[in-house]
């Protein structure tokens, strides 16, 4: 049986475009978090554009302001070790001052075999799915993570 590894979207809406003063602090540590991310314990993969930068110019829909982050983990406690006990922490602490607050979840989790990495179309299919019905065995949350780890 193939072992399997945890995939993440996390989709959010800038308050000004990239090169505005506004957001020039989320995007200058955007290499710097990333870099942090690969050096995490058990990282495995994350979304890049074609040029191998960060995946914040991949459309999400028809507004360009709203981007996203895709990454692959060993496991829940791998993700959450980098996203809140790591200098990541630090930047999620700011999100308000850069993103445009929303209802609903701005990330969604789920499980896929070892081996296969989702696309961009993947993750916001899970994410959607999430938004429209809830934390299932399809997409979840952290704090509904327990639920459908086995």
């Amino acid at each position: 049986m193939s072992e399997r590894l945890l995939a993440q979207i996390n989709i959010a809406t800038l308050r000004a475009p990239e090169g505005d003063p506004q957001v020039a602090d989320f995007f200058a540590n955007l290499d710097r978090i990333n870099a942090l991310a690969e050096s995490s314990d058990g990282f495995v993969w994350r979304l890049t554009d074609d040029d191998g930068a960060d995946a914040t110019g991949i459309a999400v829909d028809e507004n360009p302001a709203t981007i996203l982050n895709m990454s692959v983990w060993r496991d829940v406690e791998a993700l959450r070790n980098f996203v809140y006990r790591s200098a990541h922490s630090e930047i999620m602490a700011r999100r308000s001052e850069w993103m445009v607050p929303h209802d609903g979840p701005f990330q969604a989790l789920w499980w896929i075999e070892d081996g296969t990495m989702p696309s961009a179309e993947d993750g916001l299919a899970r994410f959607d799915h999430l938004r429209a019905h809830g934390p299932s065995s399809h997409a979840f949350t952290f704090a509904t993570a327990r639920q459908f780890d086995g």
